[in-house]
């Protein structure tokens, strides 16, 4: 595709398809990127600044608020689901409705389309109610050392003052505030190995494993209200190995355990918890027999409905909100005092999926809402 053909303000639903169909695999942002740059540039009156594979475009109006959009550009690896195509969906309710069809079209082509189309729009509209920050990242979808806004977050935070903070990952079209943190721990239980048939003379590490496991199947997740909204935690084994051979004793068992924890605890108090439900200690001092790993934390980040800013925005979708389960980007902005929200065409349940979909309508009620708030 010539670069120069990525229109930017013809329509969400055909940036859409555009954008799935150029290749972004994590590690491979950069023709998207390239792309997307030199469209970006040819906006009148907009800074445009490139970090890696992560762009930031700016308007300077002289606005008293400012908003920043933004969105990833990578996508999982394909699953048979490129290209992309438009058609009806026999799946949908009701059946037939037109759906943009691959991968990216969901997690996050779709909400990337969104804002960056309402950029374009308005960078220039004389009813643009607020300066615009747009960040379109790479990395999101791999390890935190590889994430764009995390780059931007630690070595340019100027880039991300603003506001309000919405984050186009896919939410159903509807507000999805706040998001709840995680943490990942393995723990792994040591033993004595032994042939099976003398067992005795072993230690079944895969057995000091068990009662660990029951007391979380037995674990009761807490759900927390804050701002109206309903957090459902979770605590869950999610990956298990052991043995060695089927006629062996194995001297080590390991799982992963993770929490998903609702806004209002620290990383530091969730991980308390998991040590107390778990009952092997701490990394520092395990229980015998045991070893404890923190594999991955991440802080959650609360709703923050009552900014006016985040207020507005809620009015201008018709008041549809709910809380967010997953970890999205979303907390890095609260982590530099800006209240984000989730906000973007698309069923999450479908992300990373092979039959990837975003219906027409949503793309087009999440554009619409977005221009009407940004022009109140």
């Amino acid at each position: 595709m010539d670069p120069n053909n990525l229109d930017l303000t013809s329509s969400p639903v055909s940036l859409t398809e555009q954008l799935v169909d150029i290749y972004s695999e994590s590690h491979h942002e950069q023709d998207i990127a390239d792309q997307l740059e030199v469209a970006l540039r040819d906006i009148p009156n907009v800074t445009v600044t490139r970090h890696g594979n992560t762009l930031v475009a700016q308007t300077s109006l002289g606005h008293d608020e400012r908003v920043i959009l933004a969105g990833h550009i990578d996508t999982v690896p394909p699953a048979d689901n490129v290209p992309g195509r438009r058609g009806p969906d026999p799946e949908s309710d009701p059946p037939g409705q037109d759906t943009i069809f691959g991968l990216g079209s969901v997690d996050m082509k779709s909400g990337a389309a969104c804002y960056t189309h309402a950029f374009a729009s308005l960078a220039n509209d004389p009813h643009l109610a607020s300066d615009l920050t747009l960040v379109l990242y790479e990395g999101e979808e791999v390890a935190t050392k590889y994430n764009g806004l995390n780059h931007l977050a630690h070595n340019h935070p100027e880039l991300l003052e603003g506001d309000l903070a919405l984050l186009g990952e896919p939410s159903g079209s509807m507000i999805e505030a706040g998001c709840q943190g995680t943490i990942r721990v393995k723990v792994t239980a040591h033993g004595q190995r032994a042939h099976s048939a003398r067992a005795w003379l072993g230690d079944n590490a895969l057995h000091k494993l068990g009662p660990v496991l029951v007391r979380i199947s037995e674990y009761h997740p807490r759900e927390v209200e804050l701002d109206g909204l309903t957090y459902r935690e979770g605590l869950n084994a999610v990956m298990a190995d052991a043995g060695v051979a089927t006629n062996t004793i194995p001297d080590e068992a390991w799982m992963f355990v993770n929490y998903r924890f609702a806004p209002g605890l620290s990383v530091d108090e969730a991980l308390e918890h998991v040590w107390e439900v778990l009952e092997v200690g701490t990394p520092e001092d395990p229980a015998e027999g045991f070893s404890l790993e923190i594999d991955d934390t991440a802080d959650a980040a609360h709703p923050g409905l009552h900014q006016p800013a985040a207020a507005a925005l809620v009015e201008a979708t018709g008041g549809r909100v709910r809380a967010k389960f997953g970890w999205t980007d979303v907390a890095r902005f609260t982590q530099l005092g800006i209240p984000a929200v989730n906000f973007g065409p698309g069923d999450p349940a479908l992300c990373h999926t092979p039959n990837e979909r975003c219906p027409i309508h949503q793309i087009e009620t999440v554009s619409g809402a977005l221009i009407s708030f940004l022009t109140r």
